[in-house]
C-alpha cells in the first residue's frame, strides 16, 4: 500500500473515533450560566440516556405533547424535548420548563438532532 493510501486510511480511523467521542459529548446539555432548581445548582445535565429511548417512551411523550397542544412535528417541538428529557433523566418536567430561552433551545436541538441522526 502506498504511503498516501496509508495516511488516508489512518485519517479515516481518527475521524471515526473522534466522531464517536463527540456524539457522547453532544448529549451533554451545558448551561450557559449556572441553573438553580429546588435548592441545587446545575452547570449541565447528561442526556446520554437518550440512547435508551424506546418507541414506547416516544409514544408516551407524544400523548403528553398532544395534551399540551402540540400536534404537528412533535419531535421538533420544545415541549416534546422537555418531556423526553424528563423521562430519560428522571428529573421533573419543571426542571426543563424552567430553563431560560437559550438553554431551552439547546435542549430542543440536542433531542431533535439525536432523534433524526443516522448512524
Amino acid at each position: 500500500m502506498s504511503e498516501e493510501k496509508k495516511n488516508i486510511a489512518n485519517a479515516k480511523t481518527v475521524v471515526v473515533n473522534s466522531t464517536t467521542e463527540n456524539e457522547n459529548e453532544s448529549l451533554i446539555l451545558d448551561f450557559h450560566k449556572p441553573y438553580h432548581f429546588e435548592g441545587q445548582t446545575f452547570n449541565s445535565v447528561d442526556l446520554t440516556p437518550l440512547e435508551n429511548v424506546t418507541g414506547a417512551i416516544m409514544t408516551e411523550a407524544s400523548r403528553e405533547a398532544i395534551k399540551s397542544g402540540v400536534v404537528a412535528l412533535q419531535e421538533m417541538s420544545l415541549s416534546y424535548a422537555q418531556i423526553i428529557a424528563a423521562k430519560v433523566t428522571n428529573l421533573p418536567i419543571e426542571f426543563f420548563t424552567g430553563l431560560d430561552a437559550k438553554d431551552s433551545m439547546k435542549l430542543k436541538n440536542i433531542v431533535s438532532n439525536f432523534l433524526y441522526a443516522e448512524d
